[in-house]
Order: C-alpha cells, then sequence, then structure tokens
C-alpha cells in the first residue's frame, strides 16, 4: 500500500514509554503505517530506540522530525517535514529545513521525503507553543491556508493537527472542500471509534498518538474498525 492510500496511522512520541506488549497490539490493529514524531525531548538516542521496538513488524515506518537535529533515515520508509504554514516564525516554514539540508551536506534520499503543510490549531499544545502558532482560525482562513498549501506550493500533504484535544469538524470539512491534490492528514483527540469516524467523513488519514499512551493500545483497534 502506498503512503497516499493510507486511511489510519499511530503516532509514536520517543519520549513516552509504552507497556510492555502495546506495541504487539498496536501492530495487531489493523493500522496503515506508524509515525515516529514527538515535539519535546525527541533525541536520535530515543528515536532510535523506538525504531528498534518497531521495525521487527511489518508495517510502513514513518520518521516525522520535531527539527534537524534529530532525523533517522536508516530503517525509515518516509520522511514526512512539517512545515506550519500558521507559525509567527519563520523558522518553522522553512527555516528549520534548510538547517537539515546543510547538517546532511547533500546525503538526503529524497525520494523518502514527504512534505507537509500543518496548520496547528490547539493554542495549548506543545506544538502550537514551541511553533508560535497562530491557532484562533475561522474555517475560511483554515480552507484558505489548505488552498495555498494545494494549488500554490503543492503540498503533497496538509495536516489539520489539534494535538491533544479533539478538533472542530467544520473546520476540517472546510479544509477538505479546499483540497483537490493533496492529502488531507486529521490529528488530535482521536480517542474513540466515534470521534474517528466523524473525522474520517472530512480527512482521507486518521492520525492516532496520545490515546494509545493514555488509554491503551486496545482503543487503537476501534479507532481502525471505524473506518476501515
Amino acid at each position: 500500500m502506498k503512503w497516499k492510500d493510507w486511511v489510519h496511522v499511530t503516532k509514536l512520541d520517543p519520549d513516552k514509554q509504552l507497556k510492555p506488549g502495546e506495541i504487539d497490539m498496536i501492530a495487531a490493529s489493523g493500522t496503515d503505517a506508524l509515525m515516529l514524531s514527538g515535539t519535546l525531548n525527541v533525541t536520535t538516542e530515543n528515536l532510535a530506540a523506538l525504531l528498534k521496538k518497531v521495525r521487527t513488524y511489518n508495517l510502513p515506518l514513518v520518521m516525522e522530525p520535531a527539527g534537524p537535529e534529530a532525523v533517522l533515515m536508516q530503517g525509515i520508509d518516509y520522511v514526512f517535514v512539517p512545515s506550519v504554514l500558521n507559525s509567527t516564525d519563520v523558522q518553522w516554514i522553512v527555516g528549520k529545513h534548510r538547517a537539515w539540508v546543510q547538517l546532511q551536506k547533500g546525503k538526503i534520499p529524497w525520494e523518502t521525503v514527504v512534505p507537509e503543510a500543518y496548520i496547528v490549531l490547539n493554542p495549548d499544545s506543545s506544538v502550537g507553543k514551541v511553533t508560535k502558532a497562530v491557532c484562533n482560525l475561522k474555517p475560511v482562513e483554515v480552507a484558505a491556508y489548505t488552498a495555498v498549501a494545494d494549488h500554490y506550493f503543492h503540498f503533497p500533504v496538509v495536516y489539520i493537527e489539534y494535538s491533544g484535544t479533539y478538533g472542530d469538524p467544520g473546520i476540517v470539512k472546510a479544509a477538505s472542500e479546499a483540497i483537490d491534490k493533496a492529502v488531507l492528514y486529521y490529528g488530535g483527540g482521536i480517542d474513540s471509534a466515534e470521534k474517528a469516524a466523524e473525522m474520517s467523513k472530512y480527512a482521507d488519514t486518521i492520525v492516532v498518538g496520545n490515546a494509545v499512551y493514555d488509554l491503551g493500545a486496545a482503543v487503537l483497534k476501534a479507532t481502525v474498525d471505524a473506518i476501515q
């Protein structure tokens, strides 16, 4: 299955710990891919430790870097690189990316790199605070950002990120109506089959992260079943 066909992705944070046996349950849940991603305290060491735990399962692995300092590419199928379009700090739109390219000294397997246009909408989230994102956006503004990402910059992924809280389905609907070629991702507060089903009406791909740590891997299967 190609990444554009995924409908359910599980996001695992290198800075958090899973209970014994939970990775087995995650791998067996039916999720389409595992994304290694976090905002705070992400290092090459904890990334490598998490990668070692999950690489034995027959699931696509995605690295989503929090910054240029900690990026793993060996043993990874794709590197999804975010640009936070509604950040007030240009480094989160393009500056970190330039630094990453310089650090890698031209040794980037570009065929594995997938740019993501992030629209961060939870002001209380770590990613919202770190990137200084303007989060109080109206549906028409989110739709405009989505159209810019899709039609002007040609990002292959537009990611509506509520990070830790359940978002406004109306905003996700507005984004879906403004999109043409890009794949629309939604992440934030998906901790039940009902929420997964609701957001999957508008988003192409649902991302489940915090619920795995807060409620256990069993909830993941319910979200998978709701949309597949």
